[in-house]
């Protein structure tokens, strides 16, 4: 089990994968949106989305939770 946690304070500008979706590593779970800039936030393992914490417009600091992977 991995957490994906943000890194910045930052708006979710998109969220790409749902639960219960298989991702691989390299993979992209959302999309930030920082000082006009996109941020993918990326898998660093292969699993399945258990949980997605975010949604779309959501704003988030840096440690809160993206999500977990299974």
């Amino acid at each position: 089990m991995a957490e994906v946690r943000a890194e910045m304070v930052a708006n979710v500008w998109q969220v790409v994968v749902r639960e219960g979706d298989t991702v691989s590593d390299g993979d992209t779970l959302v999309i930030l949106e920082s000082m006009k800039m996109e941020i993918p936030v990326i898998v660093e393992e292969d699993g399945v989305v258990a949980q997605l914490k975010v949604t779309e417009g959501d704003v988030i600091k840096e440690g809160d939770l993206i999500a977990v992977i299974e």
